[in-house]
């Protein structure tokens, strides 16, 4: 799921959700009120929804600003974002990992 969540074994609400973010952070202009109703149609609530919204866009945001900034993360931070994290991903040290620079 780390590199290709289509490929991942996750439920069908799980996988719908995600094809839903990752509509929303490539192709924003392309999403319509039948998004909204995909998520409705496996359960999600009108609060998921815009949790689920919020979420994505405030990481969007977040990582488009410290990029078009050139904004590194401090290491320093890196252990109260550890800290936000459960396991399995807490143990995922390729997170904490600064980017490279292609």
């Amino acid at each position: 799921m780390m590199h290709d969540y289509t490929q991942a074994d996750i439920d069908h609400q799980t996988l719908t959700m995600l094809d839903f973010v990752a509509q929303l952070t490539r192709e924003p202009s392309s999403m319509k009120e039948a998004n909204v109703e995909g998520l409705r149609e496996v359960g999600f609530s009108d609060d998921n929804i815009l949790s689920i919204t919020l979420v994505t866009c405030l990481y969007n945001f977040m990582t488009r600003l410290a990029d078009g900034l050139g904004v590194e993360f401090p290491a320093s931070g890196q252990n109260v974002v550890k800290g936000w994290l459960q396991s399995p991903a807490r143990d995922q040290e390729w997170l904490f990992a600064p980017k490279s620079v292609d």
